[in-house]
């Protein structure tokens, strides 16, 4: 009798272990910090299989792209299909993965502030995110939206930004801006702006590109400014080889501001072999997981 209590015993204990363990790699719905890829950058283009890929790659989820723009009056989006917008939702939940933001990245080759259907396409974009419970968008400026290089394009952003913003206000949704400004000058934008709608997408490389001390630049955004972060600098190496990225002092400033939210992974590949996919995203999911994902968070 004692020796068989103390065999069921075991067997509880070790279930136990193995419950345990599942727990910790498995990321919470209350995690903190959340890391994502972008589907375009791991060659997945609103593709299904960006999903698997990104279950592989250890990802907590994907931004989804809402395909391209070139010369249309909005994006080839075919997630505007409800069968084709079903099957991804479906995938996500099969695979315990989020879509945490739906990019625009049709943008990087378009101006914003010229191109003549800029608004409609955003809000194209605002309507899918409606339809599939996402709330941030993945914004752009495009290929004139350096206000640096272009600051005569500044009335131009700003105006219709403002319209953007009031779409997102009534569907409850943010979009992500990513600019070239320093944060004081981005700041400045989304105050002029005015609409709690458009915050900072903010990108490390922009901040690393110019020489800007990144822990300062999100400190002056702060907190309620930056909506998510493209956490990577430019292909060379990977994120834990990077001597321009201290993560560990990028995540004590973010802890310190009180910010959580997703880290968005879409450059830092090996130039070694920067089209191995998996062995570039893996590598840096992994890093960053181990060093945001802790557990006495």
């Amino acid at each position: 009798m004692k020796s068989r209590l103390i065999l069921v015993l075991g067997v509880v204990l070790f279930t136990i272990g193995v419950a345990q363990q599942v727990i910790a790699q498995t990321p919470s719905a209350k995690q903190r910090y959340k890391v994502a890829v972008v589907d375009l950058m791991i060659i997945k283009r609103q593709k299904i299989g960006a999903f698997q890929l990104a279950k592989d790659i250890s990802a907590d989820g994907v931004e989804v792209d809402m395909g391209g723009l070139g010369d249309r009056e909005t994006f080839d989006n075919q997630l505007a299909k409800d069968s084709v917008r079903e099957l991804f939702l479906n995938k996500a939940k099969e695979l315990g993965l989020e879509i945490p933001s739906l990019g625009m990245t049709g943008f990087f080759a378009q101006s914003f502030a010229e191109r003549p259907t800029a608004v409609k396409a955003v809000e194209d974009c605002i309507n899918t995110m409606k339809q599939m419970n996402v709330k941030v968008g993945f914004l752009p400026l495009g290929i004139k939206g350096d206000l640096v290089k272009y600051p005569n394009l500044r009335p131009a952003i700003v105006a219709r930004l403002k319209e953007v913003g009031k779409i997102a206000e009534k569907t409850g949704v943010v979009i992500g801006i990513e600019t070239s400004l320093d944060a004081r000058n981005e700041l400045q934008l989304l105050k002029d702006i005015g609409s709690p709608a458009i915050k900072s997408y903010f990108n490390f490389q922009n901040a690393l590109d110019n020489g800007r001390d990144l822990e300062k630049e999100l400190q002056i955004l702060g907190k309620m400014n930056i909506v998510m972060i493209h956490c990577t600098n430019t292909d060379g190496q990977w994120l834990q080889n990077d001597p321009e990225i201290n993560m560990e002092r990028v995540k004590a400033t973010l802890d310190k501001m009180g910010w959580s939210g997703w880290l968005v992974i879409e450059r830092s590949r090996d130039t070694k072999d920067v089209h191995n996919v998996k062995w570039n995203f893996s590598a840096n999911a992994t890093y960053i997981k181990s060093i945001f994902q802790t557990s006495n968070q």
